[in-house]
């Protein structure tokens, strides 16, 4: 301590009174409230977090919320204990304001006027640095920017001429193998695999001409970890898109692979600037701040201090956002988390992504006074011009989706330009997921939340305190003048007042004191209030657990057959929803005409006129029939032809929030999305490559692609996708251990705690621990914190501490004697290498959640064969996180002794399965991952 006195460690009773008393110099203050208090009353002093310091001076910059997240992304190791972690905090303190001082001037001038008026708000940094500022004073005569209406401080976009259509080109194997070689070589890596080769060798294929309809040339390629998969595709792709002028989609599943893949492309430019210029990333509009949006919610954010504080850094992100991504692109994440706990807009979720994005399609396009700098804008021209697109499997299975209805051939821009233009080249990124990605993107949802979400975006905002922008207000202006557009507007105005309203929530899930259901308003609520009586009959068929306590999962039951009630109500809410679609479909008609026929129309009006069109076309050609379809369905009976069964599968399921019903919902899949996947994206493409490092299943002999086949689309094709494994370069027999324990009782939660804690303290942390409920999860946290706390191991556990997965992920990261509980998120979203994650623990076996919609697939695609490889595919992929590197060792434990063994054929070969005890599997962690302690002792 700078007095002199030497620091000394303190329990938890006193960091608890400390912790309201005065504040603290802590690493992010919500995580350490969770740990002290766990939701109990207690007092609160507004504490020097140094996250705040961060988002300060770094902001738009990576930082895992830890104190070891913050000590690496300032330069210094990784703290090893508790009390390194306590010394480190004040030198990150100091480092981050020496990094202020020595900053160019356009970032101090920046921070002056932030620092202002968070100094006038209170902010207990601002001593520290307005000294640091002061040593390195703004010269006389600067004017400061704003601090907080900072959109005019932003780069306007600049419109791109269209790039036209690819050239017909190959390339050659010496085109590939140079490329390649020279990407390696930018990238500092001299290391040439044959595997790497000969995966960016088979890729070529994809970009050949096209020489049949409706007949992609398309590859199956599975690529063990360690082969080098992404710069395998990389480089080919972008060999071809020059030699082509035509522009190559790379889709993934994860938003942290998206980001991945990004930083990948380094390797394939000779400078930034030509990577800038040629690379883009596309998401979907609901990724992006809205402006308009941020605007709208400042006067409520600066109503007090704390929130004024944290939207000042919220804006100085906005300036140095790279692309405004702010779901998964430099946002820090854990920002909201740093209000004050008691804040508005803490408890209403103001400064949540989700509450500053377009998510109802309610953008005024060029009406909007933040148009020229919309960073939804500037993405979408970006693309235009770029080589490689960095997209995800949602956005591609959107348009897909889009297409299927319209018959349109992109999604429309603002302009009238496609959105996604050129989907001719495809390489699936995480491939074994677009079966995932289809059946989200072709499946239909009808909710009292949907439909309620439906009436606003259509009539706006017929209550108080909540800002939504009905058709009216959007169009009502562009429509003044054309009539017949006009009327039916009013029309649809008026049919959408069938749709549920304020308070449908608590109409449908209240009670009275004798039991009953409040009275529905309108038929949508009549029709879920049918739903929820058949969800209730069926499961008392099924178990005796009531829906109003609900465990993971929410309560369901099949559609069909469906009881007289839901029927009746069904029929109802079907001419209801016709009702509503017949007058959207002429407005979507009338406007189409307006666009056509009016050659002279402002190009400012075309642009609002192209961007309402697209969410009128969505919901008038997708949404509204689809509803219609399966209410007709259910009105009329199930079609029990076996000749022509149904390709869909309907199930009702309630919703709950917090353990307490709030919705019911009416689902339509396809049994098989697969087929409108080769339809609407495989088949008019010219090229598609599926990769994954778990594509092939070892024991579907002689055809190990014969499950990929069927997921991905590929079977649905006239010609075979050419295939190819690649197995990874890692020696496994060395690097890993698999272990199943045979003496811990899975449906013990107290013993799988106790079997996990064990584990973790003999592996020294770098522990990750699967779960397939959420339940489990939370009550094997219970029986772990306090225990591995007091050994030196941090536990961190999705669903419990108040982090996003992804951060999450990132603290583990970064802290290599940490352990992670989580579910399936966790699992497909984890990417560490190195020694921070060496051990995975499942606490049973990951079978598919036998749901109607299992059940269904499940005959479809081959009942036991069917569940046996989604498990092995599973247990694959979190297999492969374990191992990233050579100098990697990992130790995968089951904890269900009733595990069968060929639930472990697809792993990697040399991955030797035990079967053991657990105290014969901890002796074997201790001696496999640290043999030097074991020596010794």
């Amino acid at each position: 301590m700078s007095d002199g006195r030497m620091a000394s460690p303190i329990g938890i009773p006193q960091a608890r009174e400390l912790w309201g008393r005065e504040g603290l110099l802590v690493a992010n203050a919500p995580l350490i409230r969770q740990r002290l208090f766990s939701g109990r009353q207690h007092r609160e002093a507004r504490h020097f977090d140094l996250l705040e310091l961060f988002a300060f001076v770094r902001p738009a910059r990576f930082c895992a919320p830890s104190v070891a997240g913050l000590a690496l992304a300032v330069g210094y190791s990784e703290p090893e204990d508790t009390e390194a972690q306590a010394r480190i905090l004040a030198q990150v303190a100091l480092a981050l304001g020496r990094e202020l001082t020595e900053a160019p001037l356009a970032f101090r001038l920046m921070a002056r006027a932030s620092l202002q008026l968070m100094a006038e708000n209170g902010w207990v940094w601002a001593p520290f640095l307005e000294a640091c500022l002061a040593q390195n004073p703004v010269p006389e005569g600067y004017v400061s920017p704003p601090a907080l209406q900072v959109w005019s401080l932003l780069d306007e976009w600049e419109d791109q001429a269209p790039a036209g259509d690819a050239r017909q080109v190959s390339l050659t194997p010496e085109e590939v193998t140079t490329g390649l070689w020279e990407n390696l070589g930018r990238a500092g890596l001299s290391e040439r695999r044959k595997e790497q080769l000969s995966f960016a060798q088979k890729t070529r294929d994809i970009f050949g001409p096209k020489w049949a309809t409706d007949q992609p040339n398309m590859l199956l390629l599975e690529a063990g970890t360690g082969t080098g998969k992404t710069l395998g595709y990389l480089s080919p792709a972008h060999q071809w898109a020059q030699k082509s002028q035509g522009r190559v989609w790379v889709s993934t599943y994860t938003k942290a692979l998206q980001k991945q893949i990004f930083n990948d492309t380094r390797a394939l430019f000779a400078t930034e600037a030509e990577r800038d210029n040629h690379i883009a990333i596309r998401k979907g509009r609901e990724n992006y701040l809205c402006l308009l949006n941020y605007q709208e919610r400042l006067g409520p954010l600066t109503q007090g201090p704390g929130e004024t504080i944290i939207a000042a850094l919220l804006a100085r992100w906005v300036i140095y956002s790279r692309d405004g991504d702010i779901v998964g692109g430099d946002f820090p994440t854990w920002l909201p988390s740093l209000l004050p706990p008691q804040s508005a807009a803490a408890m209403f979720g103001a400064l949540n992504p989700s509450s500053l994005v377009d998510r109802r399609g309610e953008c005024i396009y060029s009406a909007c006074q933040h148009y020229r700098t919309c960073f939804v804008e500037k993405s979408i021209r970006k693309a235009k011009s770029a080589r490689i697109i960095i997209a995800n499997h949602a956005l591609v299975m959107a348009q897909a989706a889009y297409d299927l209805s319209s018959g349109g051939t992109g999604e429309k821009g603002s302009e009238g330009e496609p959105e996604a233009p050129g989907l001719s080249r495809l390489v699936f990124d995480e491939g074994h997921h677009v079966f995932e990605a289809a059946d989200g993107a072709f499946s239909s949802e009808l909710s009292g939340l949907e439909a309620y979400e439906l009436r606003r975006w259509i009539r706006g905002n017929e209550g108080r305190g909540r800002r939504t922008r009905g058709l009216e207000q959007r169009l009502g202006d562009l429509l003044a003048t054309r009539e017949t557009a006009q009327n039916h507007l009013k029309d649809l105005m008026r049919a959408a007042a069938v749709l549920p309203h304020e308070g449908w929530s608590q109409r449908l899930t209240t009670r009275t004191r004798s039991g009953e259901m409040m009275e529905p308003v309108g038929p949508i609520e009549a029709l879920l209030a049918a739903v929820l009586k058949q969800i209730d009959v069926r499961q008392q068929e099924a178990a005796p657990k009531s829906r109003y306590r609900p465990d993971d999962h929410n309560a369901e039951c099949e559609a069909h057959p469906c009881l007289p009630e839901v029927a009746e109500a069904a029929a109802t809410a079907a001419k209801a929803v016709q009702g509503i679609e017949a007058p959207l479909l002429a407005l979507v008609r009338s406007i189409e005409d307006v666009l056509t026929s009016e050659e002279d129309i402002d190009l400012g009006e075309r642009a609002r006129l192209d961007g309402a069109l697209r969410g009128l076309e969505r919901r008038a050609r997708i949404t509204l029939p689809a509803w219609r379809s399966l209410l007709q369905q259910l009105a009329f009976g199930e079609d029990t032809d076996p000749a022509t069964p149904s390709p869909f599968v309907d199930w009702f399921a309630t919703i709950a929030h917090n353990g307490k019903l709030v919705d019911a919902a009416l689902h339509r899949h396809f049994v098989d999305p697969s087929l409108p996947l080769a339809n609407y994206v495989l088949k008019p493409a010219h090229g598609v490559l599926m990769a994954s490092a778990t594509l092939s299943d070892a024991s579907q002999q002689p055809d190990i692609f014969a499950l990929a086949r069927q997921r991905t689309g590929a079977a649905h094709l006239a010609l075979e996708a050419g295939t190819l494994r690649i197995a990874s370069p890692f020696d496994y027999e060395q690097q890993a251990r698999l272990f199943v324990v045979t003496d811990v009782p899975r449906d013990d939660p107290r013993a799988v705690a106790s079997a996990m804690k064990a584990l973790f303290l003999a592996s020294k942390g770098g522990g990750l621990g699967l779960f397939t409920a959420i339940r489990r999860l939370k009550t094997v946290y219970e029986h772990l914190y306090k225990p591995l706390g007091e050994n030196g191991i941090s536990l961190y556990a999705q669903h419990i501490d108040p982090l996003d997965v992804s951060d999450l992920i990132s603290v583990f990261r970064s802290e290599h004697h940490s352990c992670l509980l989580g579910t399936d998120a966790v699992r497909d979203g984890i990417d560490v290498p190195g020694q921070a994650l060496r051990l995975i623990a499942f606490d049973r076996v990951p079978w598919p959640r036998p749901d109607a919609l299992h059940k269904a697939r499940r005959v479809h695609f081959g009942q036991k064969l069917y569940d046996d490889a989604l498990v092995r595919s599973r247990l694959a992929q979190a297999f492969g996180r374990l191992i990233r590197k050579k100098d990697d060792r990992g130790v995968f434990v089951m904890l269900d002794s009733a595990a069968p063994t060929r639930l472990f054929d697809s792993l990697p070969e040399g991955v030797v399965l035990q079967r053991v005890t657990l105290a014969e599997a901890i002796a074997g962690i201790e001696a496999f991952l640290l043999p030097s302690v074991t020596q010794q002792g």
